[in-house]
């Protein structure tokens, strides 16, 4: 494979480090950005970017994608291949307490990017979208053809990516992949997603909070998976604006991932009520992203699973976040 130059925005979060990990091994070219927003720690982005820094290909510049005018510039008359857009506020229950921040980085940021893209003559985008655009469907699994019932905030800026890719496929030399991502998972995860959360209780021995008494059920898709499919799809050929479901088509139960995981190592378990602005059950069907990719299997979720909290035990992650 040829020596490719990637733009990836987020490059300090969870999917857009491990994201440029991959191709940074491939030897591409990374220019990361990142504005090190301060929802979660800091001194954990900073941890990710370090290890970034150990590669000679990547370069790293801190921007917020919400600056149109810093963000051209920087990148003015640099030849960039693709981008990849990682950058978004994160968190469904925050996007009701701070709406105004999830308009800024996840839509107004990603038409940014679109600008970048006509400027620098960059002709392909691949974007983070979401599960959470699907709600609460009525008929699982989803596919990509699904009804969608956005139930908060940070769902609706998501379809508001998709549409504005769609719109300006239409009107600009760009073609766009949009990424509805179903809760991915794994070593760099972030620290305020259910998993860490119970991985920190198990070492500091507090308990863990699970909503809904557990009936959720979850779509996890382990992010090792995510990265195969990245490095197939950025030498795709795709015409206009095509959307894929990244899910591993296989749905956990939340209370019995807690007691699988509790059987080994031991947990303080308590359970709340439902909070309104979650979604109840994930499973997306992932034929569509297995046929273009040639991908045939995801990973198994418990192996990846006691991996990932072996990892995080060994790098004291807790000690961070």
């Amino acid at each position: 494979m040829n020596k490719k130059n990637y733009l990836i925005t987020g490059v300090a979060g969870f999917i857009g480090f491990n994201i440029a990990i991959g191709l940074l091994k491939k030897n591409n070219i990374i220019y990361g950005v990142d504005n090190f927003e301060k929802y979660y720690s800091v001194k954990y982005k900073n941890f990710r970017l370090n290890k970034l820094k150990e590669f000679k290909n990547f370069k790293f510049k801190r921007i917020d994608i919400k600056d149109k005018t810093k963000l051209l510039n920087s990148f003015k008359n640099k030849k960039i291949d693709l981008i990849i857009n990682c950058a978004a506020q994160a968190g469904v229950r925050y996007s009701f307490v701070n709406p105004k921040t999830y308009i800024g980085s996840n839509f107004f940021g990603f038409l940014n990017l679109i600008f970048l893209a006509k400027q620098n003559k960059i002709k392909k985008i691949i974007y983070s979208s979401s599960s959470s655009v699907y709600g609460d469907a009525k008929r699982l699994p989803v596919n990509e053809r699904n009804e969608l019932s956005k139930k908060n905030i940070y769902a609706t800026t998501k379809k508001l990516n998709e549409d504005t890719a769609e719109l300006y496929s239409k009107i600009n030399d760009i073609s766009f992949i949009g990424l509805r991502f179903f809760t991915i998972f794994g070593e760099w995860g972030r620290p305020d997603m259910l998993m860490f959360k119970m991985f920190k209780s198990q070492i500091e021995k507090k308990p863990i909070y699970i909503n809904n008494n557990g009936n959720h059920y979850r779509d996890f898709t382990y992010i090792g998976d995510v990265v195969k499919i990245i490095n197939r799809l950025v030498n795709k050929k795709i015409n206009g604006h095509e959307i894929f479901n990244v899910s591993s088509n296989h749905p956990i139960k939340l209370l019995e991932l807690v007691k699988n995981f509790n059987k080994k190592y031991p947990l303080t378990i308590k359970y709340a009520p439902l909070d309104k602005a979650d979604v109840i059950n994930t499973h997306g069907d992932n034929y569509k992203i297995k046929k273009i990719t040639n991908i045939k299997n995801f990973s198994n979720f418990y192996e990846k699973l006691f991996k990932t909290f072996l990892w995080y035990k060994k790098n004291k992650i807790n000690k961070i976040t």
